[in-house]
């Protein structure tokens, strides 16, 4: 887009009327910005959410992502605080603030905004309205603003520690007050990795890798990957954006399942499978997983229901797959058979019978109980071997496309369920066995209850009784 004098907006609450919530057509206009379809997405989340948070490899854009956020910020919101940190003066002054310099220099509101080494203000309004460069090297740097509209970003944030994040969530506290965090994922703990893990249902995150942008060096790219290695931790976080190899105990990788919420898979099978887990407490989900093929279909989730509504919700659930999809025969309902499960499973069953639903049958999982095949010597109890089924499937899933093929199971983009199936651990008992984490420690932890993985893992369940169930007739 050409440039027009910025004389064409009559002032400057025209501007924040016109770009209030569009960051990148302000980036465009503005700053002549041509923005990545990454940078695009999470500039739109920066606009409509409190919390964003972006890992990427190295050479992607963010710096510019980031100097382009601040002078939007600061042109489309009345009296506002921009906070910009890093863990490095360098990081900070010669990389960051340099590169708003640079933008803002070029741009057509260059002359509403004063950069100084430290401080970028709106001309006429230096005490309220401005952006700000403080250095992340003690938690009282990052206290002591207050405003109704505030902005931090927090630049190589996995180098921030824990107690100055602590200190800017805690200053965050209005409506519209704003955290971006970006950076190379260096670290498996802290603030920026909980907010891709842990805590990623509260933040709109995004992951860059180096590979798919326009603007990196493919050859300095294979150089990493030929001297380190496609598996090495610096490849990880230098090119692909990710953490470094997961920790030891747990059981499934995040990229993984990642990888698997990302894929488009066709539906291609005449059995509907759904994983069914029953609420044990009040705060605990009941959670359907419907699955056809290699697809897991959006997850049907309730709080509080008794036994005979959630019998309902997935007869409801199996009846309406059916007419969605006229190819389907039979139906198989995997329920966790344990504790209040079991009487899911009988009422279940009488409908089965009561309603003469040809190719109905139910198959109860109790996840207490002994693995069902040739798996007494690897794992402890049938709750880990079903786990270990879908991570199995994942792993395979990924080896095959980092081979260049298509993904081939899909599973819902699903941030509770993602986190949830990447934050259980396992330990390795006496006896030499596998044994996943329970869910009493998970909650010890500060963790949800698993119940949107367990519902999935189970529609994944296979049937490996001597005895199988009974087919509706």
């Amino acid at each position: 887009m050409s440039k027009k004098p910025y004389s064409v907006l009559s002032s400057l609450e025209a501007l924040i009327d016109v770009y209030w919530d569009d960051p990148v057509a302000f980036a465009e206009d503005m700053l002549d910005f041509d923005a990545d379809d990454w940078q695009k997405a999470a500039m739109n989340d920066v606009a409509q959410y409190p919390r964003t948070s972006i890992r990427s490899g190295q050479g992607v854009g963010k710096t510019a992502f980031e100097a382009a956020l601040v002078i939007w910020f600061l042109c489309c919101r009345p009296n506002p605080k921009v906070v910009c940190t890093a863990p490095t003066k360098q990081q900070l002054h010669d990389v960051l603030w340099a590169e708003v310099a640079k933008w803002l220099e070029s741009s057509m509101v260059k002359n509403l905004l004063k950069w100084t080494k430290t401080k970028i203000y709106m001309i006429g309004h230096e005490e309220r309205w401005f952006a700000t460069a403080r250095t992340a090297t003690k938690p009282e740097n990052m206290q002591g603003f207050h405003e109704d509209y505030m902005l931090f970003i927090v630049d190589e944030a996995s180098g921030v520690s824990d107690p100055i994040m602590e200190a800017i969530l805690g200053t965050l506290s209005g409506e519209e007050n704003k955290l971006l965090m970006c950076g190379n994922p260096t670290k498996t703990s802290g603030v920026f990795y909980d907010s891709h893990n842990r805590d990623r249902s509260r933040y709109r995150t995004h992951k860059v890798d180096s590979r798919d942008s326009k603007r990196t060096s493919k050859e300095n790219i294979q150089m990493l990957i030929d001297k380190y290695g496609t598996e090495s931790d610096v490849v990880r976080v230098r090119v692909y954006g990710e953490f470094p190899k997961a920790e030891a105990d747990a059981f499934i990788a995040l990229e993984l399942a990642e990888l698997a919420a990302s894929a488009r898979v066709d539906p291609i099978s005449d059995t509907l499978h759904l994983g069914v887990d029953v609420a044990r407490f009040g705060d605990d989900e009941t959670v359907i997983a419907p699955r056809i093929g290699m697809k897991v279909f959006n997850l049907k989730c309730y709080n509080k229901q008794d036994t005979m509504v959630t019998a309902g919700w997935v007869i409801k659930t199996g009846k309406d797959m059916l007419k969605q999809f006229p190819q389907l025969r039979y139906v198989e309902i995997k329920v966790d058979d344990s504790g209040v499960g079991g009487g899911v499973t009988d009422r279940l069953n009488e409908v089965i019978r009561e309603e003469g639903l040809r190719g109905w049958k139910v198959i109860p999982i109790n996840n207490g109980s002994k693995p069902t095949r040739n798996e007494e010597e690897h794992y402890e109890n049938r709750g880990t071997e079903t786990w270990a089924d879908l991570r199995d499937i994942l792993q395979e899933a990924f080896s095959k496309h980092m081979q260049g093929n298509p993904i081939e199971v899909e599973l819902p983009n699903d941030e509770r369920l993602i986190t949830q199936l990447t934050q259980r651990k396992y330990r390795m008992t006496s006896k030499g066995k596998i044994a996943l984490e329970r869910k009493e420690d998970m909650k010890k932890r500060g963790l949800d209850s698993p119940d949107r993985a367990d519902a999935v893992v189970l529609s994944f369940a296979t049937d490996n009784r001597k005895k199988a169930g009974s087919w509706g007739r």
